[in-house]
């Protein structure tokens, strides 16, 4: 279970490392309203990944005092 919990948090911080390159593009072509659009993507991203992280590590000292 620990390991589904980590995997969860790494889908979530690559979209988020995507959404951040995506931005960097468009900002980079001057398309800024796209490039914000991106930006809060992933930082909506990067949110669920911080908190997926958490959880991932709870549930891992979780299972190691148990065993």
């Amino acid at each position: 279970m620990p390991h589904d919990a980590h995997q969860r948090a790494a889908e979530f911080h690559e979209r988020a490392a995507q959404a951040h390159r995506t931005a960097a593009v468009h900002h980079g072509k001057e398309d800024h309203l796209t490039g914000q659009e991106h930006s809060r993507q992933a930082m909506e991203y990067s949110s669920k990944a911080h908190q997926h992280s958490q959880e991932a590590h709870q549930k891992s000292t979780d299972a190691s005092t148990k065993g």
